[in-house]
């Protein structure tokens, strides 16, 4: 669930890191927000596979056979 926010975050950031997109605010540095954005965006991703790992899928699937001989 949280993949999907950790890849917008370190889209966003590399967007600001590298300067696609300007933000042209004097209290907010592009290099800085773009680098906390991705760091938030790769802890997002590290967090959810960590969290989130086949051990918690716990689904038990139980195959029963009725065999009742032929059919009348």
């Amino acid at each position: 669930m949280y993949i999907g926010l950790g890849i917008v975050l370190l889209v966003l950031g590399l967007i600001l890191a590298f300067d696609v997109v300007t933000v042209d605010l004097n209290f907010v540095n592009d290099d800085a927000l773009g680098a906390i954005l991705i760091l938030g965006g790769i802890l997002a991703i590290v967090l959810s596979l960590i969290f989130a790992g086949p051990w918690r899928r716990r689904e038990t699937v139980v195959h029963r056979s009725y065999d009742d001989g032929p059919a009348a």
